[in-house]
């Protein structure tokens, strides 16, 4: 362990660089909580989407890298915000008009639209638990409703009253003038209504604990900051909390960087001392906008999972995290193969390769052998000029291939076969277009379809290939790209495919004559799709 620990605290891997920055305040003495706290936050205004688990896997990555360099012990908390008030009717729910009338109440008050828990916050908690422990994850769980109704922030919560001054100081340098007039880092929940109020407040009392401000009904009402009367704004909770919990990590996305020194500021006036933090970039859906849990754009985790296994997921989570991503099914399929290209080199590297790997840091250095002979790009492939409507035919070709694989020695490919056609069936066959080629490149199809015919060298990915390179450029196509383009759409029915002789020798020369065959004959480009 100790020269993997020398490793590791040199390696230039993302989630060690940033568990070196947490094990550093901790240099002179461990923490007096007894362990190293991470932590993730979720609003639960709306389903939970992509980018929630993106937190919570890149989060544990950084922890699992810390406990390599640190014995001191850790724990990673999924805290719920569902005492923030309902600010507007998700479209991507039913019973809208019940929640309607429950704006502004806090998410563990709304009424549950699918009627299976006991708020709408309850039912998102339970979603958000769901898809987490679908990936192994190792967590606590905490609900924001739970932690102020039961006392655990009563400590922070009276110390914010009693330095409400000094928050306030803070808070009124960040806001708009006219803003600043009304604005309280306490929100209290109304006794009449129930519903979390934006009002000023007429005296906040230090001493006894206690807020006065005017509730809906005109009246002039005095409450106990704690036993769950009111919350705090958004901004003055993060700190709150890092100092109520003692967090040492939070990752977030960009849109809070500018906050994150009024959070700290906070943090330090309440007693704590600020976490070590990591800003990622955005996660958007194909046209570039932000996923938005309320609209229910970009993919969602279980569109990801009818497709490919969860490790793709965490595989894509773990690149490039400071660099913008474009959720879309296209995505899908580079991801499972990138993957799996890394499962394969990981039993070569030395150490420090290892500790670079990203598969190290998705399954926690206990890294699975890849049993993917044929890469997930190639089954969607096969799928589509087959027509297959079930993994059995797929597996017709890949066992022709690779002999010796099957269901049960190669589940992982069992399993992306099955994805192979469902994906085929939802995101290839509807957009499926071949086109007839040109004369240039009838002639090159013609002269490829007669050396196949004359192909004696069996299933030899790498030497069908060579000759596939040779027609291509014996016909004058320069570059090769426009070649290779013309396979694709001819005889694919789209704009980009696999390495042409690995297609071959998985389909079969007998089937790629046949449909050389087919097209030259126009019957692909006539039909929607492969008989």
């Amino acid at each position: 362990m100790t020269d993997l620990r020398d490793v590791a605290m040199a390696s230039k891997a993302w989630p060690f660089e940033e568990a070196r920055r947490v094990l550093k305040r901790y240099e002179k003495a461990p923490p007096e909580k007894g362990y190293v706290l991470f932590e993730t936050g979720y609003g639960p205004s709306g389903l939970p989407h992509i980018g929630t688990f993106g937190e919570v896997a890149r989060t544990t990555m950084v922890r699992r890298a810390f406990e390599v360099i640190s014995d001191i012990p850790t724990k990673l908390l999924c805290f719920s915000d569902d005492m923030d008030g309902l600010r507007r009717v998700p479209d991507n729910v039913p019973n809208q008009e019940v929640m309607a009338e429950s704006l502004q109440k806090p998410l563990a008050h709304v009424p549950d639209p699918f009627g299976t828990h006991e708020s709408f916050g309850a039912h998102n908690n339970a979603m958000l638990r769901r898809f987490l422990d679908t990936f192994g994850f190792e967590y606590e769980f905490a609900s924001a409703a739970e932690y102020y109704a039961s006392g655990k922030l009563d400590a922070v919560l009276l110390r914010a009253a009693e330095r409400y001054d000094d928050i306030m100081a803070v808070m009124l340098k960040s806001l708009r003038e006219e803003r600043q007039a009304t604005y309280s880092c306490f929100l209290p929940i109304s006794p009449t209504t129930g519903r979390v109020l934006y009002v000023p407040m007429k005296d906040v009392d230090g001493a006894k604990g206690t807020v006065t401000f005017e509730d809906e009904d005109g009246t002039d009402t005095t409450v106990p900051v704690t036993g769950g009367n009111v919350k705090l704004q958004w901004k003055p909770d993060f700190g709150a909390r890092w100092a109520a919990l003692g967090v040492d990590f939070e990752m977030y996305g960009k849109e809070h960087a500018p906050n994150t020194p009024i959070y700290g500021r906070i943090c330090e006036i309440l007693g704590g001392k600020a976490p070590v933090n990591f800003t990622y970039e955005l996660f958007l859906d194909q046209n570039g906008q932000k996923i938005s849990k309320s609209m229910g754009n970009g993919l969602s985790i279980d569109e990801w999972l009818t497709y490919a296994a969860t490790e793709s997921l965490s595989y894509f989570m773990y690149a490039k995290p400071k660099t913008a991503k474009r959720m879309h099914f296209d995505v899908i399929p580079r991801a499972v193969d990138e993957y799996h290209q890394q499962l394969r080199a990981y039993p070569g590297q030395d150490a420090a390769q290892q500790l670079n790997n990203p598969v190290w840091h998705i399954h926690g250095g206990d890294v699975p052998k890849s049993g993917m002979v044929v890469p997930f790009s190639m089954l969607l492939n096969i799928a589509s000029v087959s027509g297959a409507e079930d993994r059995e035919t797929l597996w017709g070709f890949i066992q022709k291939y690779a002999p010796n694989a099957n269901p049960t020695a190669n589940p992982d490919l069992d399993a992306a076969a099955g994805h192979a056609v469902t994906y085929y069936k939802d995101h290839v066959a509807p957009h499926k277009t071949f086109r007839t080629p040109d004369d240039k490149e009838r002639a090159a199809l013609g002269d490829l379809r007669d050396r196949l015919a004359a192909w004696e060298g069996g299933a030899d990915a790498e030497a069908l290939q060579t000759m596939v390179f040779a027609v291509g450029t014996e016909h004058g196509f320069d570059p090769l790209r426009g070649w290779f383009t013309a396979l694709y759409e001819v005889l694919l029915g789209a704009s980009q495919g696999p390495r042409f002789g690995g297609f071959i020798a998985l389909y079969g020369v007998a089937e790629t004559i046949d449909l050389i065959d087919r097209a030259l004959a126009a019957k692909l480009s006539a039909e929607a799709g492969p008989a």
